[in-house]
């Protein structure tokens, strides 16, 4: 499922077709994803402009003039695509429909903007923006980790006394909001600390040295395009290349990359989810 990279990706890419364009028709071509989707949702979207493209967590937010801000998650294989593009910046004429083009907008500007989802594990909502810290969604958030509001304090008080591992600690989008199992597992490796520690058992000094290096992961990421290992792809089309830096994850009885470590990166399944590490850097 795309993280916090993957979805500042794809806000980068529609950001310069969205914004300040008029959604001139919305085509909603079922009635739900994940979910049901909200009702009139096409009629409620189209002749909206929209006003600003912005990220909370793992969701892309809409805010359109008409007061509504429109939530979207691409799950676990959400593409929102762009043809068309007036702006040069994509050479890629409308394609045929496609038979998992759930939602399509066609914006003022002569962008289409298509989202497309084979599993359906994607979701759509219409909330009102100004109380859309109230969305189920997002009230539950805790603070966005290149935010100001994401400081080391922070996270040792959110550390204390917690009995869970480490690794399922910073999964928990109450402590941060937006990481996912691969950033944790490169983040975990860089800070050396074994995914299996208690999180209330590791010093102070060292949860607050996670803070620099989540930052650090994290945007390396969003430099990168982001992660692609199955479905994801980013606006126009291309693949990220985040994976190809991968320290730990996914190479289970591959070489350790530490200068003159000679383990191998081991797997073990937490929570349902695999968490590779170096049995020897990571303590």
């Amino acid at each position: 499922m795309p993280e916090l990279p993957e979805v500042e990706t794809v806000r980068r890419g529609l950001a310069p077709v969205m914004e300040g364009a008029v959604i001139t028709r919305a085509d909603v071509n079922r009635p739900d994803l994940r979910w049901p989707f909200p009702a009139r949702m096409a009629e409620r979207l189209t002749g909206q402009r929209v006003e600003r493209l912005r990220r909370r967590s793992k969701y892309v937010l809409a805010d359109l003039s008409s007061g509504e801000t429109l939530l979207v998650h691409l799950g676990m294989s959400g593409r929102m695509l762009i043809s068309g593009d007036p702006l040069g910046a994509f050479v890629h004429e409308h394609p045929a429909a496609q038979k998992h083009d759930h939602v399509v907008f066609y914006m003022d500007n002569g962008a289409r903007i298509t989202f497309n989802d084979p599993r359906r594990f994607g979701a759509m909502d219409l909330i009102e923006t100004a109380k859309q810290d109230d969305h189920k969604l997002l009230a539950v958030l805790g603070p966005e980790p290149l935010s100001n509001d994401f400081h080391d304090s922070i996270l040792v008080e959110a550390f204390k006394g917690r009995n869970t591992p480490v690794k399922s600690a910073l999964l928990d989008q109450r402590i941060v909001a937006g990481l996912g199992n691969i950033y944790v597992c490169e983040t975990l490796f860089r800070a050396g600390i074994n995914p299996k520690r208690k999180a209330g058992r590791i010093a102070a000094a060292k949860v607050a040295g996670l803070v620099p290096i989540i930052r650090d992961v994290l945007g390396e990421a969003i430099e990168a395009g982001g992660s692609s290992l199955r479905d994801f792809r980013q606006a126009d089309g291309e693949l990220g290349y985040f994976q190809h830096s991968f320290d730990v994850y996914g190479r289970e009885g591959a070489p350790c990359k530490t200068q003159g470590c000679v383990a191998s990166i081991a797997r073990v399944v937490q929570s349902g989810r695999s968490s590779f590490y170096c049995p020897v850097c990571q303590r």
